[in-house]
């Protein structure tokens, strides 16, 4: 069994280093960003309460995070592991999951902050199906219409750019620092996030030595 947690700031390609890891090892993607928007798709009871704490690009608070993030975990339905995307955040986070949990690496993924402003304004969303696309590496067949549904193309509620700001603001102060705290714990494998998707996911596999599929 394989756990990970894959971190960076937002739009360094976590998703996509993460769904490529998974798809490469069997192993389920738990990203905390996809269960919120899924929160705020159904209009469940933390769906008004999400929605407007990462319009605003701040992070949702500690308590509500760890408890999705244990729920989902609980869940159990990683027979060959997991990569946890998007949590822990902040210091409180980082402490509560290295209390309650074991895994094998964290992945960080560096980017320069002008490169990730770039990506996240490219970022559009399915409003059907949910699928990715990125205007920068990914772009539909016709513009602003999904090539899977048919759906519209949307920006993502919190990639505005008063957001990206508060996001970067954030990360740097917040996420960046509890990097040391894994150090301490277990291996930590820097990869270089603007070289292509291929490259950076080869990079991943030959540090954390995993067998070639």
């Amino acid at each position: 069994m394989r756990k990970y947690i894959i971190m960076g700031v937002q739009g360094c390609g976590k998703g996509t280093q993460a769904k490529l890891l998974c798809a490469g090892y069997d192993l389920t993607h738990l990203c905390v960003g996809d269960i919120f928007r899924w929160n705020v798709q159904n209009h469940t009871k933390l769906a008004a309460r999400i929605k407007r704490i990462m319009a605003s690009g701040n992070l949702v608070g500690d308590e509500v995070v760890e408890e999705i993030v244990r729920r989902r975990l609980d869940e159990h339905d990683w027979n060959y592991g997991f990569v946890l995307d998007g949590f822990p955040r902040n210091r409180p986070q980082a402490e509560f999951f290295l209390e309650s949990y074991d895994i094998d690496a964290t992945i960080l993924i560096e980017v320069p902050d002008e490169v990730t402003r770039e990506r996240i304004q490219a970022r559009r969303l399915c409003a059907k199906c949910g699928l990715d696309y990125n205007l920068m590496f990914h772009r539909p067949a016709q513009d602003g219409v999904c090539d899977v549904c048919k759906g519209k193309l949307v920006q993502r509620l919190d990639d505005n750019e008063e957001a990206i700001r508060t996001r970067l603001k954030n990360y740097h102060e917040k996420t960046a620092p509890i990097i040391e705290l894994f150090k301490r714990k277990e291996l930590v494998v820097v990869v270089d996030g603007t070289r292509s998707p291929d490259a950076i996911q080869a990079d991943i596999r030959r540090q954390l030595k995993l067998p070639q599929v």
